[in-house]
């Protein structure tokens, strides 16, 4: 993915070389012609072993050493192109996270993009929930909502779309399976669209065809005000240990704080997964420009989960939320 991010080019095998000269995106030669169609200023290569024919053009441009992204090579790998490097007199340094920070914060392209994802993930929804009917199979909502994703605009879905009835609800990431949804079921769906490379994410809980339980009714508002008060913390410059602990101190209160196990949020962009990590454990803090989610959960074994997730866009005059989707508990079916 930063391959992509760095040069426009979306292959399963490319190198992108960036040097004091000039930008270089080597690629084979099934990607040829999407890579001659990149910015003029970027040079192209076509040679299936990329990495080595980076290393020969950084060499060539007078390179002494050569930062390698540590994360994308397997020690195989590393030692092969150490070896390759050598021969070339030229060191291999790995780095880390330095692409991945520069990603967290969100061009305006970038932004339009992850909007019409957003727009399109919502749109999908709105058309979905007159649908579903109690008996329903998990895998047939999942479907149903996929297709509807794709009729609103959505290039594909972002990820395998989860949707839990019931006690299947409680388990943070479950993938649809035969369960049929049942009156007074809980109901929790998390998708997301894909447009133009860029991820939506968003998650709602729906009651089916019945009236909440007192219980049920007490999970619900208990994340609703976690979402909310993270949502109006959110702002550059806070520590996202700190705002993790904000939405998990509302949880605590209600005496929920055990069954949120989960880290608040994450970035989105070119993956559903990016950099900023929002978690009790994880260090640093919100840029301006970057679009994160905020999903607090409360899960509870065998019985039923609630989440509520959104993709938000962060600057400082404010926080945008881009799939904007009421989140009061509603019935469906």
């Amino acid at each position: 993915m930063n391959v992509q991010w760095l040069t426009g080019l979306a292959s399963s095998n490319a190198a992108a070389l960036v040097t004091d000269r000039r930008v270089r995106v080597v690629t084979d030669s099934r990607y040829a012609q999407q890579a001659l169609c990149l910015d003029p200023g970027i040079d192209v290569s076509v040679d299936r072993a990329v990495l080595s024919r980076a290393i020969a053009s950084a060499a060539q441009d007078g390179a002494v050493s050569l930062g390698i992204e540590a994360e994308s090579l397997t020690v195989a790998m590393f030692a092969t192109l150490q070896a390759v490097a050598t021969a070339q007199g030229m060191q291999l340094v790995g780095v880390s996270g330095v692409i991945e920070e520069l990603r967290a914060t969100k061009d305006k392209a970038e932004v339009d993009a992850l909007t019409a994802a957003s727009e399109a993930s919502t749109a999908a929804l709105r058309a979905l929930l007159p649908t579903i009917e109690v008996g329903m199979t998990e895998i047939e909502v999942a479907r149903r909502l996929e297709l509807e994703m794709g009729r609103c605009g959505g290039e594909d879905r972002a990820f395998p779309s989860i949707v839990a009835s019931g006690p299947n609800s409680a388990i943070p990431h479950h993938m649809p399976g035969s369960r049929r949804v049942e009156a007074g079921d809980f109901l929790k769906i998390d998708f997301g669209a894909m447009c133009r490379g860029y991820h939506a994410d968003c998650t709602r809980t729906f009651i089916v065809a019945g009236t909440p339980d007192r219980r049920q009714s007490v999970v619900y508002d208990a994340v609703q005000a976690s979402a909310a008060a993270a949502r109006a913390a959110l702002r550059p410059g806070i520590e996202v240990a700190e705002l993790d602990r904000i939405a998990r101190c509302v949880l605590a209160d209600a005496g929920f704080a055990e069954l949120f196990t989960h880290g608040l949020g994450h970035g989105v962009g070119l993956q559903i997964h990016e950099s900023p990590l929002i978690a009790a454990s994880a260090a640093g803090t919100i840029p301006e420009g970057a679009v994160v989610t905020i999903e607090p959960g409360v899960y509870l074994p065998g019985e039923f989960g609630v989440r509520i997730e959104d993709t938000c866009q962060v600057t400082a005059s404010g926080v945008t939320v881009l799939t904007d989707f009421p989140r009061e508990l509603t019935r469906i079916a």
